[in-house]
């Protein structure tokens, strides 16, 4: 086997630590562990605060700015501004002819590791984590020429959904630790883990989870305490609670207790590493067949109701907790392990190479 030095591009705003504020920093993460276990050289540029066993190159924070430029119709949120400063400084840094890499993995959802990857010497490799968006579409957009990045997608469905733009684009699906998300007894309350937003379904999560008369444990950070605070708080209580942030051990635990998992994205998911994390554990799952879902689930290890059909899903989570779990864990196993996906990305670090 060939072992890189790899340049891991990950997220310029959220921190890769525990508890991961999302299923991208928690790949970004898990990407890099492997790796260097397999023996690569990985140097991981991302946000401030970040796990210090990872050793976090932290990309470039926004300079103070002058009043004027403050003070300018145009200026963005400084959010927006502080990512385009950071990753500017990074694509200009990697495109040196002396950059110390043989691959440029770029695990972002920016636009600008796009954009400017073929100012870069070194084979640059982007995975999509999305659906086509925008700025990113813009990118991609962009005339191709023999240095343009080759693209990855975390799923068959993303990839279709890329595909006019990216005829080439390779699948290489996430990946979970097995090892470390081990089967659980189940027959407890269900469970819903994720970022607490509108488009990964928590409120039709609540209301199928009553109407089968369940009750749901909600796992995962509130980055948007207003929906939070008026659309998920009112719906707590008898038998519905929000157990906080959680790491990944005690993370494991609780899905692993659960009898479901439900998963109800409101949107095109491009993969649910929820999904494959409870898989996992062998616990089964009760979802929205929407994006990737049907995907990484066959009728071993998960029911799937209509799109935005919470009487459905209120039925598929009655259904899934009658799934043999040895079944669901051996579907992990066999389809979302992290050393399947390791060894996708180095099959194409190798043809990068070459």
């Amino acid at each position: 086997m060939s072992t890189y030095r790899v340049a891991l591009i990950a997220s310029a705003r959220y921190p890769i630590r525990e508890p991961f504020p999302g299923g991208l920093e928690a790949h970004t993460w898990q990407l890099a562990s492997r790796l260097r276990e397999r023996g690569h050289e990985v140097t991981v540029f991302g946000g401030a605060g970040s796990d210090p066993a990872l050793d976090v190159r932290e990309m470039a924070p926004l300079p103070a700015l002058s009043a004027h430029a403050r003070s300018d119709v145009s200026m963005p949120a400084e959010w927006f501004l502080a990512e385009h400063h950071a990753y500017l400084g990074l694509m200009l840094e990697l495109a040196a002819p002396d950059a110390p890499y043989d691959v440029v993995h770029n695990n972002s959802l920016h636009y600008l590791p796009v954009a400017m990857g073929p100012a870069v010497v070194r084979p640059v490799l982007t995975t999509l984590h999305t659906p086509p968006t925008p700025w990113l579409e813009s990118a991609v957009r962009l005339p191709r020429t023999a240095s343009t990045p080759r693209f990855a997608a975390v799923s068959r469905t993303t990839a279709e959904q890329w595909r006019g733009l990216v005829p080439d684009i390779r699948v290489v699906r996430n990946g979970v630790d097995t090892a470390a998300w081990t089967p659980g007894p189940g027959g407890d309350t269900p469970v819903w883990s994720g970022r607490i937003v509108p488009e990964k379904g928590p409120v039709e999560s609540i209301r199928a989870a009553r109407a089968a008369g369940t009750g749901l444990r909600l796992a995962g950070p509130r980055p948007d305490r207003d929906f939070y605070d008026a659309e998920v708080a009112p719906l707590l209580g008898d038998g519905v609670e929000w157990v906080g942030h959680l790491d990944h051990a005690a993370l494991a635990r609780l899905v692993g207790s659960a009898s479901v998992a439900v998963v109800a994205p409101c949107w095109d998911e491009p993969y649910g590493l929820v999904v494959a994390e409870a898989l996992a554990c062998g616990t089964p799952i009760a979802g929205f067949a929407r994006g990737a879902l049907p995907e990484l689930l066959d009728d071993t290890c998960g029911v799937l109701a209509a799109p935005g059909d919470v009487d459905g899903l209120a039925t598929a989570i009655r259904a899934a907790a009658e799934l043999d779990r040895s079944a669901v864990r051996r579907r992990a196993v066999e389809f979302c392990s992290v050393q399947a996906m390791v060894r996708g990305y180095e099959d194409l670090y190798d043809e990068l190479a070459a």
